[in-house]
């Protein structure tokens, strides 16, 4: 692990005013005198030429922009400290957590980062369910095949999902950050765009650090806080995580114990439902409205089978109370009958293409197939400049996507939709360049 310090000239500095903060003292020291110049090399003037009036020095030299940034977040930290002890944070838990604390940019950056261009789904399933994961998967699944299975018996959440969320998060405990949670978090709640959030994200964190579950020095994960093995935020680690092997503590990045039924207590407690599947690969029948596949539409698989929806190649459907039919790459890519399971795992991840990899990934492990239907490879991804424009398109045609923003959501979706429905197109609300140039024509 290495460390990263912004400003190496001005540590010491920071450290100081950290410490003065944490003791009481939230103002800065005073800012040093402007250094002054040495004096030119007189020489004797002309007698008719004026003297011109010397230039009033500055009272006091302004601070380089590092250094004034330090400051401001020492007095940030100083700030929050007070309100932290209000909330039970001892002056020994906010000593060991800010002592040390250091300003953060790659974390705004990286909070602020907007790609132009995200993966497709099936680009994305190609790393996250490659031969490769799923081959290492299986070999770290044997390894901690007795915990994971004691953690399946207890909140009923197989295994192998267990493992693909392990396998998704950390790739199997290999990579899960290096960033000191602490920092990570101090640094969002003080200069980035969700400083209440993550001023209640450091709290918890702080509450971890009192509690003992966890050193500081090991309290590491991603630049967003996440921490541990499967990557829990300090507020869902308080909520969810569990003492499993015993010691007194909840370690989620060093006891596969601890990693295996914490993660498994949190699908539980959001609604996992014991011994039901998370869905399956469809075939849709001919003439399909594809405006039915649609999250708000859920009922029972029996009506969907009803309606001529099979399993591949003529398979039963699985029994679901409440499903709902996927279309992750629209009208031309594989169809997915998906059930409450799927939806809890949005609740870990809400992004349709990481729940659906859990889903394959633990399938992969568990020696199930992989997707069957071809995916539209041929179709390339849209960018957010090419969506914010789809959007403005679609308002200036009176089909309503709310402000452009560049970002796929449920009005856009339902925008598409409307479109693709007075055009007689596949309802199946996907954004594709073919259909921007088709809003956008004369």
């Amino acid at each position: 692990m290495h460390s990263m310090t912004p400003f190496p000239a001005r540590r010491a500095s920071l450290l100081a005013l950290v410490a003065a903060a944490l003791a009481g003292c939230a103002s800065a020291p005073p800012t040093p005198p402007a250094p002054t110049a040495a004096a030119p090399t007189a020489r004797p003037a002309p007698p008719a030429a004026p003297v011109a009036p010397a230039a009033a020095a500055p009272a006091v030299a302004p601070l380089p922009a590092e250094a004034a940034v330090a400051q401001d977040f020492a007095r940030w930290i100083a700030e929050f400290s007070t309100s932290a002890r209000a909330a039970g944070i001892s002056d020994a838990t906010l000593h060991s957590a800010f002592d040390g604390v250091q300003y953060r940019p790659r974390v705004v950056d990286s909070d602020r980062a907007q790609p132009e261009f995200t993966r497709t789904v099936w680009e994305y399933l190609d790393t996250a369910v490659s031969p490769q994961r799923v081959a290492r998967g299986q070999d770290k699944l044997l390894e901690v095949r007795r915990e994971a299975d004691a953690a399946a018996a207890r909140y009923g959440v197989p295994a192998g999902i267990l493992a693909a969320i392990w396998g998704m998060e950390s790739n199997y405990g290999t990579h899960y950050g290096d960033i000191p949670t602490i920092d990570a978090l101090a640094t969002l709640g003080f200069e980035g765009r969700r400083a209440d959030w993550a001023r209640g994200q450091l709290l918890a964190a702080l509450r971890i650090l009192q509690n003992g579950d966890i050193a500081r020095a090991r309290m590491v994960g991603s630049w967003a806080g996440a921490m541990g093995q499967t990557q829990f935020l300090p507020s869902n680690f308080l909520a969810y995580a569990v003492d499993a092997d015993g010691d007194g503590r909840r370690d989620i990045w060093g006891s596969m114990a601890d990693v295996m039924a914490s993660t498994a207590n949190f699908l539980a407690r959001s609604g996992w439902q014991a011994g039901e599947p998370w869905g399956t690969e469809v075939q849709l029948p001919a003439g399909f409205d594809y405006g039915r596949a649609d999250e708000a539409l859920r009922q029972p698989s029996a009506q969907w089978a009803a309606e001529g929806v099979q399993g591949l190649n003529g398979a039963p459907l699985p029994s679901l109370a409440e499903a709902t039919i996927l279309l992750p790459a629209g009208a031309r890519g594989p169809a997915f009958l998906v059930g409450a399971n799927f939806r809890t795992i949005l609740r870990y991840n809400n992004s349709t293409s990481y729940a659906l990899a859990v889903s394959l990934l633990s399938q992969a492990l568990t020696g199930g197939p992989g997707v069957q239907a071809p995916w539209p490879r041929e179709m390339p991804a849209m960018g957010r400049s090419q969506l914010r424009a789809l959007q403005e398109a679609l308002n200036v045609r009176g089909f309503a996507s709310g402000t452009p923003d560049g970002v796929m959501g449920p009005a856009t979706r339902s925008a598409i939709r409307n479109y693709q429905r007075s055009a007689g197109l596949p309802a199946d609300g996907y954004p594709t360049p073919e259909l921007l140039r088709g809003l956008q024509a004369p």
